[in-house]
């Protein structure tokens, strides 16, 4: 699911998942990324690692959807979310 930056060209729009209420962001990160087309990616900024998101992620978008880390650090996660064709 991770793959390396330079392999992909994409424009990103701003995501902040710690300004939504934990009950409503999984609904709001797959409604974001439906909105999505090839060729965009959503910046996710976090304040911890999202590994079960990533897993359902995987399970309904399988490969449409890479996961690009721009930052990995304990409190401060920063991921880019690119549609692919």
């Amino acid at each position: 699911m991770n793959t390396p930056t330079a392999e992909l060209s994409y424009t990103s729009y701003p995501f902040d998942a710690r300004a939504i209420a934990h009950r409503f962001r999984h609904s709001a990160i797959f409604g974001a990324l439906d909105a999505l087309n090839p060729g965009e990616a959503m910046r996710f900024v976090n304040d911890h690692d999202p590994l079960p998101l990533l897993n359902q992620m995987q399970q309904r978008y399988g490969d449409r959807v890479k996961v690009i880390y721009q930052q990995r650090e304990p409190g401060a996660i920063m991921i880019d979310f690119v549609v692919v064709a």
